[in-house]
């Protein structure tokens, strides 16, 4: 019997590369849904490629679109809107679930997803930052295995297996540097969103390559490294490794350090999120490292302040995380419509922080209310 796979974002950076790995497997993989919120076209292409059972169109606006793009194929359901995510996680027919969708929208699909015991193929990091020990605790009540698919978390995942309960001693969790690494205060302070796209080594959606231009990313992986492998914030060191090759390492408390290291290819921890515990074969360039130098630097915490934010957010926990994300995703979309500078984005998230209503011990309820408020006030500041 074939695997059967929802991915939630099949349009996006990591959904398209999903697709391409059960393009190459085919044989054990089948995509059972695909999702995506505004592009209806390249969702139409893709069901009418991949055949799934259903597809969702996230903008309820764009469901007569699909519709009709999908007149001939009748056996392929077609549904809309948020409330249709969350339910198409649950059918019964699904293995497991990739996370794909970018931001706060992620969450509701992801719990309905572990409730109905899939395995979760954890792409949006949103959902751990905003809810983590919320995930947690729900993933271990319904026995819902997530398997990381960021690559560094991959990393860290696969540097761990067959180390049982060792103690981890420290966690590397590396990062490229973004595209300003280099970059003083004073250059920052007039780079263009034109800038903030060219990431150096990895190609990505532009919401995720802006969040890595600041770091808020890595941040963002500090948070959710914290919930998926139990380690406090304080064991967990940031390394800017411009090559993006060493995808991320382990320390344990005899001093000894794995490492997962590969070319920069996010399909190799996708289908090992799909195959774990096997390796399957992959194509694609193999790493050489005769032809890699690698250099470690330590992050500057006053030049990228997002990323000094984050470790922030977690020291307070609470609704934090969920404060600072919401402003995140507010001052990214503006920046991207050129409505905030460069450093601005920092500044507003600061400040957000300290206005929005700080809740020590959130519920779900919570999550969703600072949520909306967090927006509110990082708009109104933009």
């Amino acid at each position: 019997m074939k695997k059967q796979i929802a991915i939630l974002g099949s349009t996006g950076s990591i959904g398209t590369q999903a697709l391409d790995v059960i393009k190459q497997h085919s044989d054990l993989y089948e995509a059972y849904c695909l999702t995506a919120n505004n592009k209806v076209e390249q969702l139409a292409r893709q069901a009418h490629e991949f055949n799934p059972a259903a597809v969702v169109i996230a903008n309820e606006d764009k469901y007569e679109q699909l519709k009709d793009l999908l007149a001939d194929r009748p056996d392929i359901k077609v549904y809309a809107g948020k409330q249709a995510l969350d339910e198409i996680v649950e059918a019964e027919p699904i293995d497991m679930v990739l996370t794909a969708m970018v931001g706060f929208a992620g969450l509701s699909p992801t719990i309905r997803a572990v409730k109905a015991h899939k395995k979760i193929c954890l792409a949006n990091k949103e959902t751990l930052v905003v809810a983590g020990e919320l995930i947690c605790k729900l993933a271990a009540e319904h026995r819902s295995p997530i398997i990381p698919v960021d690559s560094e978390h991959s990393a860290i995942f696969q540097s761990l297996i067959g180390e049982g309960g060792n103690e981890i001693e420290k966690i590397l969790l590396t990062a490229s540097g973004g595209p300003f690494r280099n970059f003083t205060k004073e250059q920052l302070a007039n780079v263009t969103k034109a800038d903030a796209l060219k990431h150096p080594t990895w190609n990505m959606g532009a919401k995720i390559t802006i969040d890595s231009a600041t770091m808020m990313n890595k941040g963002f992986e500090v948070i959710e490294a914290k919930w998926l492998f139990g380690v406090p914030a304080d064991k967990i060191q940031v390394l800017v490794h411009p090559q993006s090759i060493v995808h991320s390492a382990v320390q344990f408390c005899d001093g000894a350090v794995k490492a997962q290291l590969g070319v920069p290819d996010m399909r190799l921890p996708i289908q090992f999120a799909f195959t774990y515990p096997d390796r399957l074969h992959l194509s694609g360039e193999r790493l050489d490292l005769f032809k890699h130098p690698l250099e470690f630097f330590e992050p500057d915490l006053d030049k990228f302040r997002c990323l000094a934010l984050a470790f922030e957010a977690i020291r307070r926990g609470g609704n934090m995380p969920c404060i600072v994300n919401a402003a995140n995703e507010i001052v990214n979309r503006a920046f991207l419509e050129d409505r905030c500078s460069f450093m601005q984005m920092g500044e507003i998230i600061e400040k957000t922080m300290d206005r929005v209503a700080f809740n020590g011990n959130p519920d779900y309820d919570t999550y969703i209310a600072t949520d909306a408020e967090a927006r509110r006030v990082a708009e109104a500041m933009l």
